[in-house]
């Protein structure tokens, strides 16, 4: 289902070397994986004996007595898809190691010894087992089967899936073996750990996992034992983790004191293009090593799995003033390196009582403070024409003015009524020439205002109006610099809303942040806006949901609507598919004005600059990819 796959990690009860009763909690959860559609579950290191068994290790009784618990897990396998990866000990010319066994169909598929063995404070596992680094190209045999044994496998379902294995301290190490891993094709990683809790360990192993699944472009699923291992000297908290690409998908609770089992959909499609578009992964140089390919796993019937529907927007309230204060840190700092260099002190802006014209007004102004320039030298000009609303204009003026900044009113309805009689053009036609006329008078004052002043226009247009080309072309499309060029409309409402901190233009905010979204280049009705955007074009959190998939993850259409679908609520599958239609359209369509777009920072991870991250060609064919709806 579009790449999309269900893992699990789980943490069993366990009686340290009561193998029998541990088979019995590790196959109950197998087989409740097997029917929640699970394909890979992960069990914790040495999960059948219990980590802290000492040594019974060495004990041949111990050994003998989970070789008929894991002979009882394969019989209880058979005929069930989903890969079970589970901790044992192996014993390989004479010498015990600590393994992962991958099992599936009835069958032991492979097993991967630990490369690093801790051996200090309160580790010590060269008391017991082997390094297993140098095993490689080895066979096993255990149960009458020839099992292929060593560090250098991988599995594959040969569709979207491979996985490699790590055993807990290999991820801890300098040259964690998951590197390689993922250099050979290796998309998931599987940890079998038993990590105990000490003060501040769980935070320093949870940024582990995370920033390895990031570093490695993979899924990254932990699991560590927990309840019954001995507390003779340590505690286990049993802690297991599902990273994705450096999120945290799903974490368990730890101290429970009943079986942990937690769950996720891991997205390999989006991560296998991600790759794809990484050029470290060409430049990474793979090694030899020997792939194992699995029977097709289980297939997920629905998708249990969240999907942020505005990818933009931080989900952390609690980070909302540490996000804010680094995006406006950003855009002010890029108009400052442009008004030093320039040797200039002032700027024009066109103030709407829009969104978008107000970020960039208070990033300009934050800009502004950090220089100790002039607030004056901030020119801002209003232009009411044919749609202006009293509304808007008022919280324009008022913005400035709060703000301390020069305020100027310019119409342009005069002059827009000289452009239509000079082009032949009837005002009473309300078409797409009455509204450009109107976008182009405002874009020639503004630049021959700042030529004038001996400033630059500060563009206003945002990400989201570039994807759509939603702007005139050499109107508000141009500028000296586009200060809001890098940040989608959905971000661009959650920046005002930040500002509304600052008491003395609180209400000016909230109420710009109630306005419909509109251009108002078409008479109001009653002084009421009359031309919405978002009843035009669709709206921008679906508009920006498509573009964050489109451009981010390379995802078709139909993923696209898929996700969509699962993400919103409260749009139905014909007008999620019919806004999506027509973003394919006009982001195709569109091309031509961003490849003339102006100078602008790059604030997220997406830009649609020529110069920067985006290029195409502006004559591209957008029908495959409505067809492919």
């Amino acid at each position: 289902m579009y790449g999309f796959y269900r893992v699990a990690a789980s943490v069993p009860k366990v009686e340290i070397a009561n193998t029998s009763k541990n088979i019995k909690e590790i196959i109950n959860i197998y087989e409740q994986e097997n029917k929640n559609g699970s394909s890979i579950v992960l069990f914790p290191e040495l999960c059948i004996t219990g980590y802290t068994a000492g040594d019974l290790f060495l004990n041949q009784n111990l050994i003998d007595s989970q070789n008929k618990a894991l002979k009882l897990l394969l019989e209880k396998s058979e005929n069930i898809a989903t890969i079970c990866i589970v901790g044992v000990v192996v014993s390989f010319e004479h010498r015990l190691y600590n393994c992962a066994a991958v099992i599936q169909n009835g069958k032991i598929l492979g097993v991967v010894p630990k490369s690093y063995l801790p051996n200090k404070n309160e580790f010590y596992e060269k008391r017991y087992f082997q390094s297993g680094i140098r095993i490689k190209s080895k066979t096993l045999k255990l149960f009458e089967q020839e099992i292929p044994f060593g560090v250098d496998l991988l599995f594959s379902d040969e569709n979207d899936i491979t996985f490699g294995i790590e055993v807990c301290e290999d991820l801890w190490s300098i040259l964690p073996p998951s590197n390689q891993m993922a250099i050979n094709g290796a998309n998931m990683i599987f940890n079998l750990s038993a990590s105990n809790e000490i003060v501040g360990k769980s935070a320093y192993r949870k940024e582990l996992v995370k920033t390895q699944s990031a570093r490695l472009v993979c899924a990254y699923i932990y699991s560590s034992c927990g309840v019954g291992e001995s507390s003779s000297d340590t505690i286990f908290g049993g802690d297991a983790l599902i990273c994705e690409y450096g999120s945290v998908l799903e974490k368990s609770e730890r101290f429970s004191l009943e079986n942990q089992i937690i769950r996720a959909d891991i997205d390999l499609e989006k991560l296998i293009w991600l790759r794809n578009h990484e050029s470290y992964f060409g430049d990474s140089i793979p090694t030899e090593v020997r792939i194992i390919k699995t029977l097709p796993t289980t297939k997920i019937s629905e998708l249990k799995r969240y999907i942020n529907k505005h990818p933009f927007v931080p989900s952390d309230e609690k980070i909302k003033k540490e996000v804010c204060e680094e995006i406006t840190n950003i855009q002010a700092h890029g108009l400052i390196k442009r008004l030093i260099h320039i040797k200039s002190q002032k700027v024009v802006i066109g103030i709407s009582g829009g969104l978008d014209s107000t970020l960039a007004l208070l990033s300009t102004y934050k800009a502004f403070k950090i220089l100790n320039y002039d607030l004056k030298g901030i020119i801002a000009i209003t232009m009411p024409g044919f749609g202006t609303t009293s509304r808007t204009k008022s919280n324009a003026i008022k913005l400035c003015e709060a703000l301390g900044t020069t305020i100027k009113e310019i119409s342009i309805k005069d002059i827009s009524l000289k452009e239509f009689e000079a082009i032949g053009h009837d005002k009473e036609i309300h078409d797409v020439t009455y509204e450009n006329v109107q976008a182009r008078t405002r874009t020639s004052i503004l630049m021959n205002l700042a030529n004038k002043n001996g400033a630059i226009v500060i563009g206003t247009g945002d990400l989201s109006e570039i994807a759509l080309g939603w702007c005139t072309y050499n109107g508000d499309h141009m500028s000296m610099y586009s200060l809001n060029s890098g940040i989608p409309k959905t971000l661009i409402s959650y920046l005002v809303e930040y500002f509304t901190y600052k008491e003395d233009i609180k209400d000016i905010l909230i109420d710009i942040l109630d306005t419909p979204i509109s251009p108002e280049l078409l008479p109001p009705n009653s002084d009421k806006i009359s031309q919405e955007t978002e009843s035009i074009i669709g709206p921008y959190e679906l508009h920006d949901f498509f573009l964050y998939h489109f451009i981010r993850y390379g995802a078709k259409p139909s993923k696209i609507l898929f996700l969509a679908e699962n993400a919103f609520e409260n749009y139905s599958k014909d007008e999620v598919k019919k806004w999506l239609k027509l973003f394919i359209k006009r982001f195709f369509t569109q091309q031509f004005k961003r490849n003339a777009m102006p100078d602008g920072v790059k604030v997220g991870t997406i830009s649609l600059s020529p110069r920067a991250d985006w290029r195409m060609p502006s004559d591209a064919n957008f029908e495959e990819w409505i067809d492919e709806l």
